[in-house]
């Protein structure tokens, strides 16, 4: 059963009645007769019952009869050092009518926020679909678009999240150095290889956001964060959806054509089928119809694409379709920690996936089963490593990356009081993508000593065999 989203802005006018009384007095807005908005304080008399309130008219100011009208209470507390807390509002709306010295209309609706029951990150973003309707609205006002900017910098940055290529140069120039340690190297192809696989992951980041706003899941995210919920950008109408889809199709085509050249300088058996698998695996990540993360396969389709594929892709280029069990041993713990990125970041977007049919495993799985499974993951990779040594596959300076063990415990123990804090887990999920990052360079830097090792000083055993 999907769990329930908090409540949103938008309240029943009975209930705006009622959350309007326990201010000590309200703020009264309306258009005045020379067409200037006029706001003044009142104390009004609430009724939620009867859906009426009633004011004393203010000194000096004529409450237009029979026009829309409204009330707003507020509060906010100052917080030295910090900013604020305890903000809260609420506005209803009337038309109102005058009896006497009186002014009385019944609520018709009524607008709210508590930050004790909403974020206020989360308000935010509850607003953007009614900043949007202002924005089409001024548009066709004024017969050209009008719309929020970025700089070019920052919209590249947001649109393609470059960030997050790390998930690809790890296991990429990892591949290229185990070859390179096996004494196979060759600089343009290594460069283009690694050029290439970026493409692949920035044309998947921006497909990602296209077909998740198409089917629903983006739109639906009312908790994003710096590492979930997509870019964005679509919904706050930086980019436009075609454009998008354009920009998907044009990385895809720059990492196919790189692929067909790695293909004529390096061309194998391997290497086609590989690069095939990858784009299949890239494309079905949330395009139907495979939709592999709509179905609770995005983990095994993330670990495989930036595993094995990515690592190996980039070992047969430099060997020309030869395969060893080392550069396949050395993915899966890579594969792992990739793939716990994706498990993690899915746990604050699980209810608006759930509504769009996105069945991830936070989404599929209860609490105490997402948790361990992430445990259990973690301990995998490492249990991986220490195996892939202690059997002769692996050499020894691979085990290097266990020390980001403190780092796989801090994710494991902010999970659980964080769980159902979507911006309490940001920072868990920040230290997560450094688990991943921070094992592939401390695994890459085991080869770097094994390569230097094996420059200077041969003889020295660096392998268990």
């Amino acid at each position: 059963m999907a769990e329930p989203l908090p409540r949103t802005p938008v309240l029943d006018a009975s209930e705006g009645l009622a959350k309007l009384a326990t201010y000590p007095f309200q703020i009264l807005a309306f258009i005045g007769p020379d067409g200037y908005p006029v706001s003044v304080a009142v104390e009004a008399t609430t009724d939620p019952a009867s859906g009426v309130v009633s004011f004393g008219a203010p000194a000096g100011l004529t409450v237009p009869a029979d026009a829309d009208v409204s009330l707003t209470g507020s509060h906010i507390r100052p917080q030295p050092g910090y900013g604020y807390d305890e903000r809260r509002h609420v506005t209803v709306w009337g038309r109102a009518a005058t009896d006497g010295g009186r002014v009385t209309f019944r609520a018709a609706r009524a607008w709210g926020w508590d930050e004790s029951e909403v974020s206020f990150f989360e308000y935010s973003e509850r607003s953007v679909a009614q900043s949007r309707r202002y924005f089409d609205a001024l548009s066709a006002e004024r017969g050209t678009p009008v719309k929020p900017r970025l700089s070019f910098g920052w919209l590249a940055l947001r649109t393609t999240r470059l960030p997050f290529l790390t998930a690809t140069f790890v296991p990429v120039i990892l591949g290229i150095a185990i070859a390179a340690r096996q004494g196979a190297f060759d600089l343009v192809t290594a460069v283009l290889t690694v050029v290439g696989a970026a493409f692949v992951q920035l044309g998947l980041n921006v497909a990602n956001d296209v077909f998740d706003t198409v089917q629903g899941a983006d739109d639906a995210n009312v908790t994003p964060t710096q590492f979930s919920g997509g870019s964005r950008v679509i919904q706050y109408g930086l980019v436009s959806l075609r454009q998008m889809a354009g920009l998907a199709t044009l990385f895809y085509l720059a990492a196919a054509l790189i692929g067909l050249l790695l293909l004529a300088l390096r061309g194998s058996p391997a290497l086609l089928a590989i690069g095939v698998i990858g784009f299949i695996v890239s494309i079905g990540y949330t395009a139907p119809p495979l939709k592999l993360v709509y179905r609770g396969l995005g983990e095994i389709a993330v670990a495989i694409g930036f595993g094995p594929l990515m690592l190996l892709g980039a070992y047969v280029v430099q060997t020309r379709g030869a395969l060893s069990w080392e550069p396949f041993v050395a993915s899966l713990p890579i594969a792992l920690l990739v793939a716990l990125i994706l498990y993690v970041n899915e746990i604050p977007d699980r209810r608006s996936d759930a509504r769009a049919g996105k069945r991830t495993l936070p989404v599929r799985l209860p609490k105490a089963t997402v948790v361990n499974g992430y445990r259990a993951a973690a301990v995998a990779s490492y249990a991986i490593l220490v195996g892939g040594v202690a059997v002769g596959v692996l050499p020894i300076p691979a085990l290097l990356a266990l020390l980001t063990i403190p780092l796989a415990l801090r994710v494991s123990r902010g999970l659980e009081p964080n769980y159902d804090n979507p911006y309490g887990l940001m920072a868990v999920m920040g230290v997560n993508v450094k688990l991943h990052l921070y094992a592939g360079l401390l695994l890459l830097a085991g080869y770097l000593v094994v390569l230097i090792a094996g420059a200077i000083a041969p003889s020295v055993p660096l392998f268990l065999r």
